[in-house]
């Protein structure tokens, strides 16, 4: 019955996938916020385990062994319940609305009268928006429901890849499978196009890589960068990857050039590379065959 309605009201599904981003949103920001701090927990726990083991290793041949590490709590993307991070104070569900929480208590934490930041309520707007725009654009249908995990996907891995950058294996990989499984039945591109998609993604920003570190003696860029487009590949097919590649080049080589011009960002401070992928590959997902059916016009 709700799937019906859904599908013979346009209006009603781009309100449902409206509301329904705001509220995936609310949650981005939690995934934004917590999963490089439980990349960087679990790396931790791997060098204890494994110094561990080592000082196991030398009390079996009779030198002192180190102690136990204590328990640690449990912190993932569901424990512990969301607080404030100026006086820890848990955020109550009517204070969680997403956008309207933000506006009625004015940026501002209900029990500390903190600043609470406001990318918070932008993250849920966007995806909010977004969500709305995708379908309407894609209409009811297996094709909508999927572009909106992907467009939820890339709004994480933006995010993150601003704050930390890093691009987590745990929503990179996932997206490359996804992709794939996807066009089983040619649901954005052919089942071949989006394999060589994707092996020709991964190659395609590997092989720079390489070859920028072996002139520059340096790294250009990591390998989340890789995956990233590896997915993109996956979602669209190969034909979008130059359009991905060329509109996330020229985007990121503006924004860098303008910060380093006119905000003081210093040469060697590297600039996260994801976004501009992920921006990219949404317009691909977007109007991708539009645009090139129009340079193939031209």
């Amino acid at each position: 019955m709700i799937f019906e309605s859904l599908q013979a009201s346009p209006m009603l599904f781009i309100s449902a996938a409206t509301i329904l981003g705001l509220m995936v949103g609310s949650f981005l920001n939690v995934v934004i916020h917590r999963l490089p701090r439980m990349m960087e927990r679990e790396w931790h726990e791997q060098c204890s385990a494994l110094s561990a083991g080592l000082s196991a290793s030398c009390a079996g041949h009779g030198e002192t062994g180190g102690e136990c590490a204590p328990p640690v709590a449990p912190y993932n993307l569901v424990v512990p319940r969301s607080a404030c991070p100026s006086c820890g104070h848990m955020i109550s569900a009517g204070a969680n609305v997403p956008v309207i929480s933000w506006l009625i208590l004015r940026g501002r934490c209900a029990h500390c009268k903190a600043p609470i930041s406001p990318r918070y309520p932008v993250v849920e707007a966007l995806t909010g928006l977004l969500s709305g725009f995708v379908a309407w654009h894609f209409g009811f249908g297996p094709a909508a429901l999927t572009a909106l995990l992907l467009t939820w996907s890339l709004i994480a891995l933006t995010f993150i890849d601003f704050d930390t950058q890093l691009l987590p294996d745990s929503i990179t990989q996932p997206l490359i499978w996804l992709g794939l499984l996807c066009n089983l039945n040619g649901l954005f591109t052919t089942l071949g196009s989006a394999l060589i998609g994707a092996v020709a993604g991964y190659l395609t920003l590997w092989s720079i890589y390489w070859l920028f570190k072996l002139v520059a003696k340096k790294e250009g860029m990591g390998y989340g960068d890789f995956k990233l487009l590896a997915a993109i590949g996956a979602w669209l097919g190969w034909q979008m990857l130059p359009l991905v590649i060329l509109l996330s080049s020229l985007v990121g080589a503006a924004v860098g050039i303008s910060l380093i011009l006119f905000a003081g960002h210093g040469r060697q401070i590297p600039i996260p590379f994801g976004p501009y992928l992920a921006g990219g590959g949404l317009i691909a997902l977007l109007w991708g065959k539009q645009i090139t059916q129009a340079y193939l016009g031209l």
